[in-house]
């Protein structure tokens, strides 16, 4: 009798877990759009309600507001649709979306998910930091950076300044920031926005990385807050349950910051901890590009290599 009590659970939950996973039409009411993406919208499972995250010992409470991609659908959209190489979805915990968008709809944005354990990181520099210091530093070394980017073949970058200055919200323990750049020599040409958030656990950090345009930046700041309390770290594991012994990052706010710029940039400001910690295999630094390309830059283990890779949403896609 137990044995079958325990079936009839597990079949309960499992049908409770499917009924969260929506069809396109059931999130949308209305069949794909006829095209090259249809097959691969009518594929996806656009999930809302609790998502666990178990690299990240944390849930993802999606609301209405939103919906959630697990890492294959993931792959699906940022391969199949948006273009970019297989590389570039291989480390996703999946991404959030708007709801009153799909994906292929050319005013949709989305922030990928990622989480890094590297252990506690202090909050204690997030008032004191000279944030517009820090934004020299790597306008600086961008600049420096720039004619080795070119030499591969990359447009330079120009960090135009802040989107959105960094601000640390304490209740909820996140870190969110955004930048204005320019990719290429001309510098009337289009803005691209750089949106991050990062919100601090016991043992690590969850990373949302905005693919977005520049002209959503007041939609993403609206969303923010929400996106935030998204995230909820399992019992245990919040920031608030840090005990002295546990593992300390080797890197704080200002470092945070400096690795988002990506790897060559955080070693030139002297940041050679997060090089070392803040990555995996020396980690992954977004630059998300609306409609263009998202800037990957990449050091990796082997050899000590970097490796320039390329994410992009594509222009044209089918609405």
């Amino acid at each position: 009798m137990k044995n079958y009590l325990a079936i009839a659970v597990l079949a309960a939950l499992a049908a409770a877990t499917q009924a969260d996973a929506k069809s396109f039409h059931d999130m949308f009411g209305a069949e794909p759009p006829t095209g090259p993406a249809a097959t691969v919208l009518k594929q996806l499972n656009f999930q809302q309600g609790a998502i666990k995250l178990s690299a990240a010992d944390a849930t993802l409470n999606i609301s209405d507001q939103f919906y959630y991609l697990n890492p294959d659908d993931t792959r699906k959209v940022l391969v199949q649709l948006w273009g970019n190489p297989e590389s570039a979805a291989s480390t996703t915990l999946g991404m959030i979306f708007p709801a009153k968008y799909p994906p292929t709809d050319p005013h949709s944005w989305g922030a990928v998910i990622d989480y890094d354990k590297s252990g506690h990181v202090s909050d204690d520099d997030a008032a004191s930091t000279d944030y517009n210091e820090v934004l020299k530093q790597i306008q600086d070394a961008i600049k420096e950076a720039n004619p080795e980017r070119e030499q591969q073949g990359y447009d330079p970058i120009t960090l135009v300044g802040w989107a959105e200055p960094p601000h640390y919200d304490k209740a909820t323990h996140a870190l969110h920031w955004a930048r204005d750049l320019i990719f290429g020599k001309d510098q009337n040409g289009e803005h691209t926005l750089n949106y991050s958030v990062r919100v601090l656990g016991r043992e690590g950090v969850t990373e949302l990385d905005f693919i977005a345009g520049l002209d959503q930046l007041q939609e993403i700041n609206t969303a923010i807050p929400s996106v935030i309390n998204t995230v909820q770290y399992d019992s245990g594991k919040r920031y608030a349950d840090f005990v002295n012994g546990d593992k300390i990052a080797a890197y704080s706010m200002a470092g945070m910051i400096a690795a988002g710029a990506g790897v060559k940039i955080a070693a030139k400001l002297g940041f050679l901890a997060i090089v070392l910690g803040f990555f995996k295999s020396f980690g992954v630094a977004l630059l998300a590009l609306k409609k263009g390309l998202i800037v990957v830059l990449a050091g990796v283990v082997a050899a000590g290599r970097k490796v320039l890779g390329m994410f992009r949403r594509k222009r044209n896609t089918d609405a």
